[in-house]
């Protein structure tokens, strides 16, 4: 199916952003269908994180609109919302440095994502009800069940401080998946893994992108995962989009290679 016959999940109207007089990103527009994998690229400084942030509600836009559509088709513009309210509405991120409660267990970072779907209120919670245990109980089977689909169960007890690097970035990935988003952006998950470690991502997102139905759209300097994974690539300079396509048009752009990927692109 083309993505344009696709239900819309995201779409970006001419947003900008001024910081102190000095426009960060200007007149950024795109639109992300179900199911997309979509990469985002550009040289350091063209505005990727910039844009993620208005994305995802930690910056607000100057200008421009942002609309957001979740699974049953309703539109939501987002450009206000923070970002724990874009969260209960479908959005997800993860971020360039891992943001782990690092002194919580692996199964506590993950509780914390699903307490913003619990169905208990203070009451319960202060006098231990039937409904609160059996909350309790279903709240530990879907952590226990995330854990297990992404191979980190037995560290469930661990603090998440001792994780293997690799495992670290998994698990933030798994507690982004807690809040059960249509919409995933992940800004540059393969920082600072190794080769093995970049393989293995590549195919765990390819895997949550069909388990869980998803959109995504990540920031990535790995020109081998985004190359071999995103299906659509849209490339960023001086806060603006230069090119769009599939990883075969982006790679032979001369814009593209001039702005961004350099002569030995055209080798790859």
């Amino acid at each position: 199916m083309n993505e344009h016959t696709k239900p819309i999940v995201l779409r970006a109207t001419n947003i900008s952003i001024v910081f102190g007089g000095l426009r960060a990103v200007g007149d950024f527009s795109c639109e992300l269908y179900q199911n997309e994998l979509v990469g985002l690229i550009g040289p350091n400084g063209a505005g990727k994180t910039t844009v993620f942030n208005m994305l995802s509600g930690v910056y607000t836009p100057t200008e421009g609109e942002i609309a957001f559509f979740n699974r049953e088709g309703r539109q939501f513009v987002i450009n206000h919302r923070s970002p724990a309210k874009l969260n209960q509405i479908g959005i997800a991120r993860t971020f360039q440095n891992i943001r782990l409660f690092s002194r919580m267990s692996v199964a506590d970072n993950v509780r914390v994502a699903l307490h913003a779907q619990r169905s208990v209120n203070p009451v319960d919670v202060l006098l231990r009800t039937p409904r609160f245990y059996r909350d309790e109980k279903l709240m530990t089977g879907e952590v226990e069940e995330l854990l297990e689909l992404f191979k980190i169960i037995d560290k469930k007890d661990e603090l998440a401080r001792n994780l293997p690097y690799g495992e670290q970035r998994k698990l933030e990935i798994v507690r982004a998946l807690a809040a059960k988003p249509s919409l995933l952006l992940l800004d540059e998950p393969a920082a600072g893994m190794n080769p093995q470690e970049t393989a293995e991502l590549m195919n765990l997102i390819s895997f949550i992108r069909e388990k869980f139905n998803l959109t995504i759209l990540l920031i990535e300097h790995d020109m081998k995962l985004v190359m071999g994974i995103c299906e659509r690539i849209m490339v960023l300079d001086y806060g603006r989009i230069i090119a769009q396509g599939g990883p075969e048009e982006i790679r032979s752009d001369p814009q593209v290679i001039k702005a961004y990927l350099g002569q030995e692109a055209l080798n790859a």
